[in-house]
């Protein structure tokens, strides 16, 4: 069975930094995509970042590209998500994905989700 776990959200100011970390389990983990979604109140969940299974590819969405910086540690079974520069727009809860590519991530294709972690940006 698949299990991702998050952390690392929490509260933080605008303009501050948080790194978000997944660990997966019950799959090989360099064989798929890896990707970060997220979802603010009253808001459809959307696309953030992912990541190939050999971290050369990677796409981000155009509202976080430049400030938020996807990563991969095969060896871990982790996959990061460096958020710099936060607004209080990215208010919202995170989720870590994985699925068969970044393109299909990109498209909302996923094959599982993470529980979530909050993230919350004060103005």
């Amino acid at each position: 069975q698949v299990q991702l776990v998050e952390s690392g959200g929490g509260l933080v100011q605008a303009g501050g930094s948080l790194r978000l970390s997944c660990v997966a389990s019950g799959r090989t983990f360099s064989s798929y995509g890896m990707g970060w979604f997220r979802q603010a109140p009253g808001k459809e969940r959307e696309f953030v970042a992912a990541i190939s299974g050999n971290g050369i590819i990677t796409n981000y969405a155009l509202s976080v590209k430049g400030r938020f910086t996807i990563s991969r540690d095969n060896a871990k079974n982790t996959v990061y998500l460096q958020m710099n520069s936060l607004k209080p727009e990215d208010t919202a809860v995170y989720y870590c994905t994985t699925g068969a590519s970044v393109t299909t991530m990109t498209n909302l294709r996923v094959d599982y989700w993470g529980q979530g972690t909050q993230v919350t940006v004060s103005a």
